[in-house]
């Protein structure tokens, strides 16, 4: 058995059902797992492990519900910089046919790396696209090897030009080996039980990639497995145009066509969703992963996240590929989800003179959506709070930086109101992956430079 102390945090942000905010707080964790949180003087006073976050705030572990690591490598690529959803991923996909195994791992650690010094602890990832014999194995390796907690999802590419799609006919998948490597992958990586560090989740990849056939048997496959579904959904009006045109169906429809709506389900984006669509959501309990930095760089929309809210839908965040953000900073996607939801709330009219209409979101509904949301999403009930039997997943962040400086005066809104700042110690079960603002399980340096190497490789 192993004990971790954590003491004098100035605030201990728990996120549980009562919302405590614990002034001169700590945990108390045992093998990974918190056993007891409150302040300071009520926790024991010794462990294996004591760290004293005096003069620091902590929080529940940030939790991405959508990303594509692989794109850390195409960056700002200049002929994608300013186009559309189609028009970015038909100049991509070419220069994403070079990708190797390699490249998947060094870019799953570059992604994870920056993730977990923005305070992230769990992340799940959308890879749909094998060339050269790469495999989601090579992604769930280098996970491990950095520590944060990985939601592994199977994608995949099955409707090429010559059939009506979109991606190139070279960088899609046959159907059968599509479902039998999201069979082996599962029975292989899967882990059912609280503090798991891999889970795979089932993920063809958009309406406008896959065929209908597809959708149906992975929902199939994955609800006699006990997996999760994801895709992305509604994210641009080029999409409600594609479904309508190829399956008689906008693409909410559509999803309940192919038995694609449930609580083991969570669509990408939904931008381009109406109020009754909203409703049917909240009334199947499927979740929604919210990619503001995304949709603004695609120009895709803004989606109406504080009306998903009100209706109760499970939202959590998502900081995309790393080609449509170009970062992996989820502490910066926390800020920029409450300024877009205000900005959208202006434009459909709501203000904070409004009696009868949703408020402003809030910086502590911002920090929700970024850990119980994210949980409630990915269907994990042992993550997203800090509360005994919880996993011990959280971040710290030190009040005396220049970041802070006159935001005191309520510092958990000044961690989403103020500029976003690396974590200065990142857990994932009790596990310090980031401390004192440094990675901690390999060297940052090295990484940087094999995968910079990795990506001129693929656009020369």
């Amino acid at each position: 058995m192993t004990t971790l102390l954590v003491k004098h945090a100035d605030v201990v942000v728990t996120m549980d059902d009562r919302r405590r905010e614990i002034p001169g707080g700590g945990l108390f964790v045992r093998d990974g797992f918190i056993e007891q949180v409150g302040p300071t003087g009520e926790l024991p006073t010794e462990a294996d492990k004591v760290l004293d976050l005096r003069g620091h705030i902590l929080l529940p572990g940030l939790i991405n519900t959508h990303h594509h690591f692989y794109q850390t490598l195409t960056r700002a690529v200049p002929p994608a910089q300013d186009a559309n959803l189609f028009g970015w991923l038909t100049t991509l996909y070419p220069i994403w046919a070079g990708i190797t195994p390699e490249d998947i791992y060094i870019s799953t650690q570059t992604a994870l790396a920056e993730l977990a010094l923005s305070g992230c602890t769990t992340a799940s990832d959308h890879l749909y696209i094998y060339p050269n014999g790469a495999r989601l194995d090579d992604e769930i390796a280098a996970a491990l090897e950095i520590g944060v907690r990985l939601q592994a999802s199977r994608g995949s590419m099955s409707l090429g030009e010559s059939q009506g799609g979109l991606p190139p006919d070279r960088v899609v998948e046959t159907e059968e080996n599509i479902l039998r490597e999201s069979q082996r992958l599962i029975e292989t990586y899967h882990d059912p039980n609280p503090g798991a560090m891999t889970q795979v989740v089932l993920a063809p990849c958009s309406p406008f990639s896959v065929t209908t056939d597809l959708m149906r048997e992975s929902a199939r496959l994955a609800r006699a497995y006990g997996v999760h579904l994801h895709t992305h959904l509604a994210e641009t009006e080029d999409e409600d145009e594609f479904c309508l045109s190829k399956f008689g169906h906008k693409p909410v429809a559509y999803m309940e066509t192919v038995d694609w709506l449930g609580e083991d389900v969570w669509f990408a984006h939904s931008v381009h969703v109406t109020s009754e669509e909203i409703k049917l959501y909240a009334r199947t309990g499927c979740g929604v992963a919210h990619c503001p930095a995304s949709n603004m760089r695609l120009a895709s929309g803004i989606a109406p996240i504080v009306e998903m809210l009100t209706a109760g839908v499970k939202v959590g965040l998502g900081v995309d590929g790393s080609a449509s953000n170009d970062g992996s900073n989820l502490l910066a996607e926390t800020r920029l989800a409450m300024l877009l939801s205000r900005v959208g709330a202006g434009e459909a009219g709501f203000s904070l003179s409004s009696d009868h209409l949703p408020p402003l979101m809030t910086a502590r509904t911002a920090l929700e959506i970024a850990t119980r949301g994210g949980a409630a999403v990915l269907g994990r009930s042992d993550i997203g709070s800090l509360e005994p039997g919880k996993c011990a997943d959280f971040f710290a962040l030190d009040l005396t930086r220049i970041e802070f400086a006159g935001g005191l005066h309520d510092p958990v809104a000044s961690v989403v109101f103020c500029s976003p700042m690396k974590a200065d110690f990142t857990a994932v079960g009790g596990r310090l992956v980031v401390e004192k603002r440094q990675l901690t399980t390999l060297d940052l340096p090295t990484l940087i430079q094999k995968h910079n190497a990795a990506a001129r490789r693929l656009l020369n």
